[in-house]
C-alpha cells in the first residue's frame, strides 16, 4: 500500500510542477503565434541533456536497445503533444485547449490502459475519474475563449494533444518493466528533442531564447526533466488510470498561479471545480489503498 501511495504522491507533485508551464509561457511572452511552439520545443531540447546527465551520474543504463523500441513511441508521443498543444493555444485559446487536452486524458488513459494493459476499472476509480474530469472542466472552462474561424482546428489539435499524452502514459507504463524511470525519460526526451528540431524557426527561436532564457531553462529543468522523472517513477507504482486522475492537479495549480501572479479572479464554478478535483484525487488515493496487494 505504501509504495502505491508514494507513487501517487510523486505523480501529484509532477502535475503541480506541470501547472507552472502556462505561467512560464505567459512570462516569456506569447505575442507571436510561433512563440508557444518554440517554447514547447525548447522544453524537450533543454530536458533531454539534463535527463541524460542525471542518468549517467546515477549510473542508469541509457543505451538504446533496438529490442525495446517503446521509448521511440513514447518520444514521438511527447513530441506530438508539444506540437498539438502549443499550436492549439493561439487557435482555440488557453482555456479551451487546456479543457480538451487535460480533461480528456483521464478518460483516454483509462480506456487505453484497459484495452492495452488489461488494467481493471473499479467503481472507486471510475467515480474518481468522473469527479476529476468534472472538476477540471469547471476549473479550466470558467475562463472565456474567443471562437474564431480556426477554433474548430484548435479544438482538434487540443484533442490530439490529449490523445498523444494518453498514449505516452500507456506506452511508458508498459515500458517501465524493461528499464529504469530515469533512463526511460532520458531516451524519450532525446527522441522528442530530435523530432521537434524542425519547428525551431531560427529568427523566432533566437529572439525567444535571448528574451526569456532563464525561464526556458526553468521550463526544461523543473516542469519537464524533474517532473517527468517524478511521473515515470510514480507511474511504476500505480495504475495508469489512477495516475491520470492525480495529474488533473495541473489545471488547479495553473489557476492558483493565475490568481496570485496575474490577478485573475476565481468564480463560483471554478471554486466548485477545484473542490471536485481535490475530491477526485482523494478518492483515487483511497481506491488505490484499497486495491493495493497485501505485503
Amino acid at each position: 500500500m505504501v509504495p502505491m501511495l508514494l507513487g501517487l504522491l510523486l505523480v501529484a507533485l509532477a502535475a503541480v510542477s506541470w501547472g507552472t508551464t502556462g505561467t512560464t509561457l505567459e512570462l516569456v511572452g506569447a505575442g507571436s503565434a510561433a512563440v508557444p511552439l518554440v517554447v514547447g520545443a525548447m522544453r524537450a531540447v533543454v530536458a533531454a541533456p539534463l535527463l541524460a546527465g542525471g542518468a549517467r551520474l546515477t549510473r542508469t543504463r541509457t543505451r538504446i536497445r533496438p529490442r525495446r523500441p517503446a521509448f521511440l513511441a513514447a518520444g514521438l508521443c511527447m513530441a506530438a503533444y508539444q506540437v498539438c498543444f502549443f499550436s492549439a493555444v493561439p487557435l482555440a485559446g488557453v482555456a479551451a485547449t487546456a479543457l480538451l487536452a487535460i480533461c480528456s486524458a483521464p478518460v483516454l488513459v483509462t480506456l487505453l490502459a484497459r484495452l492495452l494493459l488489461g488494467e481493471p476499472l473499479s467503481r472507486g476509480r471510475a467515480a474518481a475519474m468522473a469527479l476529476g474530469v468534472a472538476g477540471a472542466a469547471l476549473l479550466v472552462g470558467g475562463a472565456p475563449s474567443d471562437a474564431g474561424p480556426h477554433f474548430v482546428l484548435g479544438c482538434g489539435l487540443a484533442l490530439g494533444a490529449g490523445l498523444a499524452n494518453s498514449l505516452y502514459a500507456v506506452v511508458t507504463k508498459g515500458a517501465l518493466a524493461g528499464g529504469t524511470p530515469l533512463g526511460l525519460s532520458a531516451q524519450t526526451f532525446a527522441v522528442a528533442a530530435v523530432a521537434l528540431l524542425p519547428v525551431l524557426e531560427p529568427a523566432t527561436t533566437v529572439a525567444t531564447v535571448v528574451r526569456g532564457w532563464p525561464l526556458l531553462l526553468y521550463l526544461g529543468a523543473v516542469p519537464t526533466a524533474a517532473a517527468y522523472c517524478l511521473y515515470t517513477t510514480g507511474l511504476r507504482r500505480v495504475p495508469a488510470g489512477a495516475a491520470a486522475v492525480a495529474g488533473l492537479l495541473e489545471p488547479m495549480t495553473a489557476t492558483v498561479l493565475g490568481l496570485l501572479l496575474f490577478g485573475e479572479r476565481l468564480g463560483a464554478p471554478q471554486a466548485a471545480g477545484a473542490a471536485l478535483l481535490l475530491a477526485g484525487v482523494c478518492l483515487t488515493a483511497a481506491a488505490t489503498a484499497r486495491t493495493a496487494p497485501a505485503p
